[in-house]
């Protein structure tokens, strides 16, 4: 079991704990004197492609590289108060303080329709994931026992998250390494709770439901049954769960890890897929970090279910990819991937696949 406790930062935001052993105590109080944070998030509609863009302009003030010794995801030690009341902690989810979407927003940014100008409150949910309480290790260093706690906050997180009025999607993600971009080395992911789906998962979504609505069959369910037949992308395969390397894969090392069975999110999961989840994972995760002479750049997100449309037919699965394509290179977004969204990769999946297997 995982156990969870609720606190409230200094300034009112929520801060859960995750442990896997019932009885720790995290009472210790935030004694920080916090300043009201800002929240001036708003949404735009571009009309000719048809999608969102958040425009979060107080966030240019978030924390930026702190040294090891003010890390505010370390648990407060020491003097050093931080974002963690507790002097130690498995797992902590708090609101983000600088956050890209927030319910505060409806409080300040106006909604206007005056064609072709759309756009509204930024109104959503962002928290902050902190996997460990120790500052100098990674995910894919956690036991299995700490990485199935990982587990079970974000589902917990994903369930509550699911249940506002103006989320419609629930993207669990990590960021990992300077080169994409981290500027908080401590391990640790994100939650955002976005009022709209994105462009990308919306797409899936209507993908999915379009193949059963014609073949009666799950889109995702199809595809890896054929990949499992065809052999040459899989990486590794658990009683609940198959790692792979899409067909058609955008990124030099990129990875789905999917749910054998027909499952819509996190929340879903039963004990045994969530076990076997946190072994595949690390696993994963570990051979991502052999393939190269020092720990991979990755990011990793979880496809869940849109909370409300098309939920019917989403198969859930996990992405995760790295931007580094060779020791000491990197792969750029240049021209055709930013400029008209079309990747061109340098690396065929089956070579990545067989690199990532360890052939």
């Amino acid at each position: 079991m995982t156990y969870r406790q609720h606190v409230q930062l200094a300034d009112d935001r929520d801060l859960y704990y995750f442990d896997s052993q019932p009885g720790q105590d995290r009472s210790a109080k935030d004694l920080r004197d916090l300043p009201e944070t800002a929240t001036s998030s708003q949404i735009r509609w571009d009309p000719l492609f048809n999608e969102w863009t958040v425009i979060a302009g107080h966030r240019q003030s978030r924390t930026y590289k702190p040294p090891v010794n003010l890390c505010p995801l370390c648990p407060t030690r020491d003097g050093n108060l931080t974002e963690i009341p507790s002097p130690e902690y498995d797992v902590a989810v708090f609101e983000n303080r600088f956050p890209s979407l927030s319910n505060d927003a409806a409080q300040h940014v106006p909604v206007i329709e005056d064609f072709p100008f759309r756009s509204g409150p930024g109104t959503g949910r962002c928290e902050v994931v902190c996997f460990t309480s120790d500052h100098n290790t990674s995910f894919a260093q956690l036991d299995q026992r700490h990485a199935r706690t990982v587990i079970d906050a974000l589902a917990d997180r994903t369930a509550e998250l699911s249940g506002l009025d103006e989320v419609e999607y629930v993207f669990c993600f990590e960021n990992r390494g300077e080169e994409i971009g981290v500027t908080l080395s401590h391990p640790h992911g994100q939650i955002y709770g976005y009022p709209f789906v994105p462009p990308r998962m919306l797409r899936a979504a209507q993908a999915a439901a379009d193949y059963e609505a014609e073949h009666g069959d799950c889109l995702r369910c199809e595809l890896l049954r054929q990949e499992v037949e065809a052999g040459e992308r899989i990486i590794a395969r658990t009683e609940h769960w198959t790692a792979l390397v899409p067909f058609a894969a955008r990124w030099p090392y990129e990875a789905r890890i999917i749910a054998n069975r027909h499952v819509g999110d996190l929340p879903s999961l039963s004990d045994d897929e969530r076990d076997d989840l946190a072994a595949a994972y690390l696993d994963l995760l570990g051979r991502f970090d052999r393939i190269f002479d020092t720990p991979a750049p990755y990011i990793a997100g979880w496809h869940q279910a849109p909370v409300r449309q098309l939920r019917h037919s989403w198969h859930l699965g996990a992405e995760v990819f790295t931007i580094r394509r060779a020791p000491g290179k990197l792969k750029y977004l240049a021209g055709s991937e930013s400029g008209a969204a079309v990747w061109i990769n340098d690396i065929t999946p089956e070579t990545a696949a067989a690199r990532l297997r360890g052939d």
